[in-house]
């Protein structure tokens, strides 16, 4: 029987990945909330490395929302031209800045996160996870929608809403903070494109692992 069948328990199934992962700041190098927003936008068809490059000097320019809500498009872009998109992020980024204005402002649920141009339910979740507020969804990044259809979680999408409502619908609400983030990381280290199956502390529960071990 595969284990997409089984009504068995998967917050214990999973508990060596979120013992492992628990708390693990995500791998953007933020100071503080303001950072983590425009780095969770900027980060966006990008990787984390590249954001973590450029941010020193952008911060030092925009320290704050303040400083970058009374900025512009023009002055922001030359901070932000090794990025991915940058012209669209550039806009998002000022339109968001001149939306909250200051730090204080940063809203802290998904509908007021996900009003913002530039934040979906992805970015929406990793900001939640980090500022530790009460989850509204789980984190499916590039590396969650290729770990959970493997391990026999949920059936295959490209998609991640999709990948997201249907871990939420198997997943009870008390991992939904750490399991996101949990997967993410098994994804980066071990469950990559080429997976070190052996390495993985939840290979028995694996569907892929028993397949093709």
């Amino acid at each position: 029987m595969d284990l997409f069948e089984e009504t068995n328990d998967w917050e214990t199934k999973l508990t060596p990945i979120l013992k492992k992962y628990k708390g693990r700041k995500h791998p953007l190098e933020y100071q503080n909330l303001y950072q983590l927003m425009i780095m969770v936008v900027l980060s966006a068809q990008d990787s984390d490395a590249n954001i973590n490059s450029i941010s020193p000097a952008l911060f030092e320019t925009f320290p704050n929302m303040k400083s970058l809500a009374s900025s512009s498009v023009e002055n922001l872009i030359p901070h932000i031209s090794k990025v991915r998109n940058f012209g669209t992020k550039a806009n998002w980024l000022i339109e968001i800045a001149q939306t909250i204005q200051e730090n204080k402002n940063i809203p802290l649920t998904m509908e007021t996160l996900t009003a913002l141009k530039g934040i979906g339910r992805k970015s929406a979740n990793v900001i939640m996870r980090e500022a530790g507020v009460p989850p509204e969804g789980i984190i499916a990044d590039l590396h969650v929608i290729r770990v959970a259809p493997r391990i026999g979680l949920i059936t295959e999408s490209k998609d991640g809403n999709k990948v997201e409502k249907q871990l939420m619908q198997i997943l009870p609400k008390t991992i939904w903070d750490e399991i996101g983030m949990a997967f993410s990381f098994l994804g980066r280290e071990i469950c990559r494109p080429k997976p070190k199956c052996e390495e993985c502390p939840i290979n028995s529960i694996c569907n892929y692992y028993r397949i093709n071990r």
